[in-house]
């Protein structure tokens, strides 16, 4: 099949989940013998026309002069390119600005939409946005031949919202394998010795919450805050824990072995995510071996069940640094690692895409008399 993803800033990544997802997924089904490309945006990092087998078109993106408008510009100047290309099937990652021109999509392809998760319950946006992404989800599921699921309460959702049905697929991820503590160096850390979290640094993935808990318990142990902190919300966020030295704002790490060498080797892994489906950093986390502390959720605890803990507020964050060690607790560990090698691993999720590709591909083909 001619497939064709558009919906991230593009491959490989430098930004986040779901240009991990796209990755994973575009080299995935190359290797399975597909034909596979990805829409970058035209200052990626990247600036190749191939990558490890995938097709990479570069579309013209002004969001680094424009902010949040240029996103809507990129997302037209793809949509617009796969008018020329005989895909198969379009892989829409997401709907927050890309569904905007979901009429313009061509006729001829199967469209195929990961519908992420609630956008619009997300904390950050006025209620002007929130209400433009409840749009926009519509106009999503209205564009779309077929949808994607990745967590089953936004399984739930879309039925009870739309009255569509949707298929089950979540993320993906490998358990890690090649832990070196030599490369905690860098970092100035040791093996146990450092707590952390890897988010986007946004009010609804609880940061505030877990770094008022790591301030309430004192200590000198470092807390690692793993993620892009040249934001206005991160700007805040510094301030305000300026004067606690153990935390440490790390900046985004993009080289996933050092990253997940970070999660291996930390005692405690918060995880404060409140909206979305399966994410991607919890996955890796489980699949690294992270002994894992996460906002108490239906996404969450989908994926997590019992074999976590679970926080809602800052004392609760502040009490489990003052209680819990990693070594007391191996077979929580263990059994999440259990399942990224049975349920979250990236062949089996790749295999699920392909199957549900060809079933839609098929079911689009005439019937020969």
């Amino acid at each position: 099949m001619r497939i064709g993803i558009i919906g991230t800033r593009g491959i490989p990544n430098h930004y986040g989940g779901f240009e991990q997802f796209a990755e994973y997924l575009a080299v995935g089904l190359v290797e399975l013998g597909h034909k596979v490309t990805v829409y970058n945006s035209h200052n990626h990092p990247y600036q190749e026309t191939s990558y490890k087998g995938a097709e990479i078109v570069h579309c013209y993106d002004p969001e680094h002069r424009l902010g949040t408008a240029g996103q809507f510009i990129y997302d037209f100047n793809c949509i617009l390119d796969t008018h020329y290309r005989n895909f198969d099937i379009i892989l829409q990652l997401g709907y927050t600005s890309n569904s905007t021109w979901g009429w313009m999509l061509p006729r001829g392809p199967v469209v195929v939409t990961n519908m992420d998760g609630l956008e619009w319950k997300r904390s950050k946006f006025s209620p002007r946005v929130q209400k433009f992404l409840k749009k926009a989800e519509s106009w999503g599921v209205k564009y779309s031949h077929h949808l994607i699921a990745d967590s089953v309460g936004i399984q739930q959702h879309l039925k009870e919202t739309y009255g569509k049905e949707s298929t089950y697929i979540p993320y993906g991820s490998h358990v890690f394998t090649d832990a070196k503590p030599e490369q905690l160096a860098e970092f100035d850390v040791t093996p146990y010795g450092y707590n952390m979290l890897v988010a986007r640094l946004e009010p609804e993935n609880s940061i505030d919450v877990i770094l008022q808990g790591v301030a309430d318990a004192g200590g000198d142990m470092p807390f690692l805050v793993v993620g892009k902190h040249q934001t206005a919300y991160g700007e805040y966020l510094k301030e305000k824990y300026r004067p606690y030295p153990q935390i440490r704002f790390m900046g985004g790490i993009y080289d996933i072995n050092k990253l997940n060498n970070l999660r291996h080797h930390s005692n405690l892994y918060f995880h404060g995510h409140t909206v979305g489906g399966t994410n991607p950093s919890l996955l890796e986390a489980m699949g690294s071996s992270g002994l894992i502390c996460a906002h108490d959720n239906i996404f969450n605890k989908a994926i997590l069940g019992k074999d976590a803990f679970y926080f809602t507020q800052a004392s609760e964050v502040t009490t489990l640094l003052g209680t819990v060690e990693k070594e007391a607790f191996a077979g929580l560990v263990a059994n999440n690692r259990h399942k990224i090698q049975t349920v979250y691993h990236w062949p089996i999720i790749i295999q699920q895409y392909l199957d549900l590709f060809l079933d839609v591909q098929y079911a689009r083909q005439p019937v020969l008399a």
